[in-house]
């Protein structure tokens, strides 16, 4: 492998991991909801007296209880415009810190054909909390001095990914499913679509916009000069905006989401499903001797 299409690849597994369940486009703790609303059942929440229906005092019970879950399964699809598809199926808990295990398979466009050469589209990712793992497969373990996995720290990828490699870091390293929730909240603009079933369950729609870049980078706590350069980034990618749905179950806990924003590339579009809330997740750091830090890695590549 040639330093380019590691450097290709490196960067296809870095932005798989920020796709993950977790939060897509947003992320970072905007800190707990301030009182406990005391909606139940979905969202079913009305004022004092029976007067009309607020959507935000209905997320904000959604918020409190998808945190406090702690942990749960998930599975979803994204589609990164014209760079490709993906599935990823596992486990999340953030009870602690953001952990969990997940297997993403890249089914489609230019970084599946990059996975590809690696050896395999399907890789095995491992979060723990100061950063996550990814293992290549026995082809890229060959050529890279029997090293099965990368490993991505966090304040590596701060580093190497400037103003965007901060916000990672701090959405990789705090988010939860319920992140969607909170960006809804922060922008103000949800509306309650209606009842529907997601998988046999009976659930609330909710939808909404918010702006990516401003959202982003306050709830990464960014200096100026940070968001300023983050809200450029996106803006050259031309992602400004994000809708948002979810749908949420009588426990007033997030079941499904789904964001879509357009990018100059195309499409960006991403569905993931949670279940089974407090399921044991169990998280072992690789063999140190079978892993090698991407900064590591992209330094021993030959210049071809």
């Amino acid at each position: 492998m040639n330093t380019r299409t590691v450097r290709r690849v490196c960067v296809s597994i870095a932005a798989a991991a920020a796709l993950t369940g977790v939060a897509a486009c947003g992320g970072g703790s905007a800190g707990k909801s301030e009182g406990k609303s005391e909606s139940k059942g979905g969202g079913k929440d009305r004022s004092e007296g029976g007067g009309s229906f607020n959507p935000l005092t209905a997320l904000r019970t959604v918020d409190d209880k998808t945190e406090d879950a702690d942990s749960a399964k998930v599975d979803g699809t994204t589609t990164m415009g014209a760079q490709g598809s993906m599935e990823m199926k596992g486990a999340l808990d953030w009870a602690d810190g953001v952990t969990g295990v997940l297997r993403i398979k890249f089914t489609d466009g230019p970084m599946a054909d990059q996975m590809q050469q690696t050896g395999d589209t399907s890789i095995d990712y491992r979060y723990l909390k100061n950063g996550y793992y990814a293992n290549m497969g026995d082809k890229f373990a060959a050529a890279s001095g029997g090293k099965h996995w990368i490993e991505y720290d966090y304040e590596t990828l701060a580093e190497m990914g400037g103003a965007s490699g901060r916000a990672l870091k701090n959405q990789m390293q705090s988010s939860t499913p319920n992140q969607t929730v909170k960006m809804l909240l922060a922008s103000g603009d949800v509306k309650r679509v209606g009842e529907e079933k997601v998988r046999g369950v009976n659930t609330t729609h909710y939808s909404g916009t918010v702006d990516v870049a401003d959202l982003t980078a306050k709830n990464a706590g960014m200096d100026e000069k940070d968001a300023a350069a983050l809200r450029k980034q996106l803006q050259e990618a031309g992602m400004t905006t994000e809708k948002i749905d979810i749908w949420v179950n009588d426990q007033d806990l997030l079941v499904k989401k789904v964001e879509e924003a357009k990018m100059k590339t195309g499409e960006f579009s991403q569905t993931v499903y949670y279940s089974d809330y407090g399921v044991d997740v169990a998280t072992e750091q690789p063999p140190a001797d079978d892993t090698i830090n991407v900064k590591d890695l992209m330094k021993r590549q030959p210049q071809q």
